[in-house]
């Protein structure tokens, strides 16, 4: 997880970035997640990898736009994208990848991040006025009603 939502998104940007940069125009969609807003327990390396990666995005877009090239992070959330059977988590409540790649594909060029689907937005923008501590424990504990059993850091290593 580390390599490819840290590692490999930074290659990428450079690499894509400085060519887009050369032309003159183009644009990067970075995958975040509404993980990447803080903490969460039980999926601790997630979420600090998606951190990663909309902080990366947020840069990204003041220091390409001069340049023509606009970047965007994406941070949706919960998807029916396979990933979470694949991790053995339970999904409830999700967005279809459908549903979520017109709004990204729409946000492009004209803000430096999008929550795409009314869930994306409900699940972060509810949690707004609440101190950050608390934030990270709801999220913990709805993380620990999907995992089975519970994977932060500890499962992330293996």
């Amino acid at each position: 997880m580390l390599m490819v939502n840290c590692r490999a998104m930074l290659c990428a940007c450079s690499h894509f970035g400085r060519r887009f940069r050369q032309r003159g125009r183009g644009g990067l969609v970075l995958l975040s997640s509404i993980a990447a807003f803080q903490g969460m327990p039980y999926a601790a390396h997630d979420a600090a990898t998606k951190a990663h990666v909309q902080s990366l995005a947020e840069a990204l877009q003041l220091e390409l736009q001069q340049d023509g090239v606009d970047v965007l992070a994406a941070a949706p959330g919960p998807t029916h994208s396979g990933f979470a059977a694949r991790a053995g988590q339970r999904l409830g409540t999700a967005l279809q990848p459908d549903a979520i790649a017109q709004p990204i594909l729409d946000a492009l060029g004209r803000q430096a991040t999008v929550l795409p689907g009314f869930l994306s937005k409900l699940l972060t923008m509810s949690l707004v006025p609440l101190a950050r501590w608390v934030q990270v424990r709801i999220k913990g504990n709805v993380m620990l009603g999907m995992s089975q059993p519970p994977v932060g850091i500890a499962g992330a290593a293996g």
